[in-house]
């Protein structure tokens, strides 16, 4: 699967979801990209998913009509998801096109 990493999410995570290609927002570029018009570019490009930590993304977009996976993350400091890394992975398993999965990362 390809997944794209919101500028909020923390880029080591990309090392942890192995077999999976996974690229940041800024290694795309995209830095300066908001919302609707990241969401786009990762459509145009062939991302399956993103992982974000947009708590707001899915009330600010109407995301019905899109075909690219979204994983919200409930925390965004690395400190608390590098040790939770493999329920993200779970996660990803079950993503399918247009999905939206919350992942409750623990204290």
């Amino acid at each position: 699967m390809k997944i794209l990493l919101d500028h909020c999410v923390p880029a080591p995570l990309r090392r942890h979801l192995h077999p999976h290609a996974v690229e940041t927002a800024a290694m795309r570029g995209w830095d300066e990209k908001k919302n609707g018009d990241l969401l786009g570019a990762a459509e145009a490009a062939g991302f399956d998913c993103m992982i974000t930590n947009d708590k707001n993304l899915r009330y600010q977009q109407n995301l019905s009509v899109r075909k690219i996976a979204i994983v919200l993350l409930s925390k965004q400091a690395w400190l608390f998801i590098k040790p939770h890394t493999q329920l993200i992975a779970d996660a990803l398993a079950q993503v399918k096109p247009n999905a939206f999965i919350e992942v409750k990362i623990p204290d």
